[in-house]
């Protein structure tokens, strides 16, 4: 019996490509009755009748709501996200429908630990305005714009799950101290790696940067808000390689506008695209990335291996790996 899967096309280059390569398709073929396409546009919401035509999805931005799955004619069965995020995904909903939600957790720990860690030492470097020097001939202001070393200072981060334990191993090297907050986190393995759990006020008071790197839940959203930012020390810079909605970003704005933060790194946003007289554009003190720092070859090639495979496996009759909402797979007739 054929099985359909339908893949997003905001996954393709400019020129029709997929951002991840051709050969993670490849992993397509294992099921010899596994159809797919691409949706013939791109969307940035599931609509009722894509979700009536495909057995399985492949889908990266755009939302999947209660609305999308609303018709009883729906077909799809499966959603693999494409990234370790879901939250534009309603998992209420789909666990309701009984359709299994899986994402790619494994593949995008590396990449975002050296996006987190590029942006710390652009910014303990002051590699912008260094080299904006350069261009503009105003070499001998160098002595203005003295660097940070790190061997003394804290790192702080938000969450303390795969990403955040990656990023541990990556700046144990670079850091004199590292402490994490983490409501679920695993205090024995985050010892092993050379920090320790402490409340998030400690992390936001004490910490030289901070890194946000937890998932977005309705207990993180604004989880860095005016009240915290207001604890850190004025020398202190702010990381977001997370989801936009964990920094309450007009409370950002302000702190940086007075002096209260010396700067801030951030791959994500409140609004995304990032709006046009946003005024994180003006900050000298900021260094912005449009949600993709993280994105290298070989990070899309292993999410879209692992995304793929879980729709092949879910067709085969096996359990996927990585499924986010488990109570789905019984619904499915799977265990």
């Amino acid at each position: 019996m054929t099985f359909k899967v339908g893949i997003s096309r905001d996954i393709l280059d400019s020129d029709g490509e997929p951002s991840f390569g051709r050969a993670a398709l490849r992993v397509l073929d294992e099921n010899p009755q596994l159809r797919w396409e691409y949706f013939p546009e791109r969307f940035t919401e599931l609509t009722p009748e894509i979700a009536s035509q495909y057995d399985g999805i492949y889908i990266s931005s755009p939302k999947v709501t209660r609305a999308s799955l609303s018709r009883d004619d729906r077909r799809v069965k499966i959603i693999a996200r494409h990234g370790v995020g879901y939250d534009s995904v309603d998992i209420p909903a789909t666990t309701d429908f009984g359709i299994v939600v899986t994402n790619t957790p494994i593949a995008i720990r590396r990449p975002m630990a050296v996006a987190a860690l590029t942006l710390i030492l652009a910014l303990a470097s002051r590699l912008v305005v260094k080299d904006r020097l350069v261009r503009e001939d105003r070499w001998f202001e160098r002595t203005n714009h003295m660097g940070l070393g790190l061997t003394t200072r804290t790192l702080g981060l938000i969450g303390a799950g795969g990403i955040g334990q990656e990023i541990m191993g990556l700046a144990k090297p670079f850091f004199g101290r590292m402490i994490a907050t983490d409501p679920y986190g695993d205090a024995a393995r985050v010892a092993s790696l050379g920090a320790s759990l402490v409340p998030l006020e400690s992390v936001m008071a004490d910490s030289d940067f901070v890194v946000c790197c937890c998932l977005l839940t309705d207990e993180t959203r604004h989880i860095v808000n005016a009240d915290r930012l207001s604890r850190m020390k004025a020398s202190a810079f702010l990381v977001n390689v997370a989801r936009g909605p964990v920094v309450d970003e007009a409370a950002l704005i302000a702190a940086l506008r007075a002096g209260t933060l010396s700067g801030a790194g951030l791959d994500v946003f409140e609004k995304e695209p990032i709006g046009a007289d946003n005024p994180l554009k003006t900050m000298d003190n900021v260094l912005l990335a449009p949600h993709s720092l993280g994105w290298t070859d070989e990070c899309f090639h292993d999410i879209a291996s692992t995304g793929l495979k879980s729709l092949v496996d879910f067709s085969l009759g096996r359990r996927p790996a990585h499924v986010v909402n488990p109570d789905a797979l019984a619904r499915a007739g799977m265990r």
